[in-house]
């Protein structure tokens, strides 16, 4: 089946890209963990791994980027790109990209990452794989791109043969991110790209930063408690917010939950959510469908409480508690005040050594 388009040739495309995405001048988590991917990658095409930084006064945080595993890092620096806007950073990267011949570009798929991919594959008229979960080169070098489909119960494996760059976005936590040398050896190279008023559909006069109320986010977090259907009542994730103040941790929700209007949409954990990693993941009233486990699978410990020994969720856990959770989450709260009332600390990590 074709597309309408002839085949590009592919042997003009060279090179791993990662767009990087920063904050406060500090890189994005996401962008750190594409970095090591790409440099996997990167590794097996026998290429080099190139980081772009449009920004504005970002050369500092091109060098420390190179410290995560870049041969180089092209940076773009101009006042109009000091904070994300849509049409100026996919002008940027579109004439990159069609100036150097990328053969992969890979996005984190945050809001503006979402943003960017889905501008470019329309600019570049080549193909774009979402929330991939993991990647591999078949035999022809083509990059094989993994994501979950049909709600999670399968992985579709997506390959872009016809046209060039081959771009895929990755959620955030997905990969690991790769221990940072600072004295890697790389190179930061600075490039003009010609930005007109036309550039830009919309003048920034104000710019305030997003932040969740009550503190600590489920992705940030060493300690999530998350809530499912089980629950009954939105009222009942209260219980839930005390057991994750006691212990230092955040409050999560399943889709289920979210979908009952309990919970906003922004803790939600799963396929259609956020992914986390935190050292222990606490699942209470839920049952593990597969949406939900592609979410938080990778949790370093995960402790089931659900009244129903057959909930799959059981499956993956390291512990599991079979009980009514209105009676076990109160005592699991009441024996930690107790513990704190005694003076002695309340463990807020999991030892290496409990696996």
């Amino acid at each position: 089946m074709t597309d309408g388009h002839p085949p590009e040739d592919k042997t003009h495309f060279h090179g791993v890209w990662v767009f990087l995405e920063h904050r406060k001048q500090g890189l994005r988590d996401v962008s750190a963990q594409l970095i090591g991917e790409g440099r996997r990658l990167a590794d097996l095409r026998g290429t080099t791994l190139t980081g772009v930084l449009p920004g504005h006064g970002v050369d500092d945080l091109a060098r420390h980027a190179i410290g995560y595993g870049l041969d180089r890092v092209i940076v773009v620096d101009d006042p109009i790109l000091e904070t994300y806007a849509s049409r100026p950073y996919a002008q940027v990267m579109a004439q990159l990209i069609r100036r150097h011949k990328p053969e992969i570009v890979l996005y984190g798929a945050s809001k503006n990452g979402r943003d960017l991919g889905g501008r470019l594959h329309a600019i570049l008229e080549t193909g774009l794989a979402a929330d991939c979960v993991k990647f591999d080169v078949d035999a022809e070098g083509n990059l094989d791109m993994i994501r979950p489909s049909f709600g999670g119960k399968s992985l579709a494996h997506i390959l872009c043969k016809k046209h060039r760059p081959q771009m895929a976005s990755v959620r955030r936590n997905v990969f690991v991110a790769p221990p940072h040398d600072p004295t890697r050896p790389g190179e930061v190279v600075r490039e003009a790209v010609t930005l007109t008023p036309a550039d830009v559909d919309a003048a920034l006069l104000e710019f305030e930063e997003f932040t969740k109320e009550g503190g600590l986010q489920p992705e940030q977090a060493d300690i999530v408690v998350s809530g499912g259907y089980g629950m009954r009542d939105p009222k009942n994730f209260a219980m839930l917010q005390d057991l994750a103040d006691l212990l230092g941790g955040a409050v999560a929700a399943s889709r289920k939950a979210v979908d009952s209007g309990w919970v906003p949409k922004m803790i939600q954990v799963g396929q259609t959510g956020m992914t986390v990693r935190p050292k222990l993941y606490i699942a209470v009233g839920i049952s593990g469908a597969v949406q939900h486990l592609a979410g938080m699978q990778e949790s370093d410990k995960i402790v089931v409480i659900n009244l129903d020994p057959k909930a799959p969720l059981f499956e993956i856990a390291d512990y599991g508690i079979v009980g009514d959770l209105f009676e076990v989450v109160p005592e699991m709260i009441r024996q930690l005040r107790a513990l704190r009332a005694t003076g002695a600390s309340v463990p807020t990590a999991v030892p290496a050594t409990a696996r």
